[in-house]
């Protein structure tokens, strides 16, 4: 799973409830979001509009029952 979360938060920001699902947070990245960037999974404006609403953006693993399937641009 990924936690995309504003550079200006911390883990004291992130609610409890939220902390209880991720447990323990590895730092793998930054990200700059625009409109224009592609995320291989996620849609970029869902990710920024829930990091603007609610501070963070939960991005869970796939099904492992359903196929991904990409179909291109």
């Amino acid at each position: 799973m990924y936690l995309y979360v504003h550079e200006d938060k911390t883990i004291d920001d992130l609610p409890e409830e939220l902390m209880k699902i991720v447990k323990e947070l590895t730092h793998v990245m930054d990200l700059e979001l625009t409109p224009e960037r592609k995320l291989a999974r996620e849609n970029v404006l869902l990710v920024m509009k829930n990091i603007d609403e609610k501070g963070f953006h939960l991005q869970m693993p796939p099904d492992p029952m359903k196929p991904y399937l990409h179909y291109g641009d």
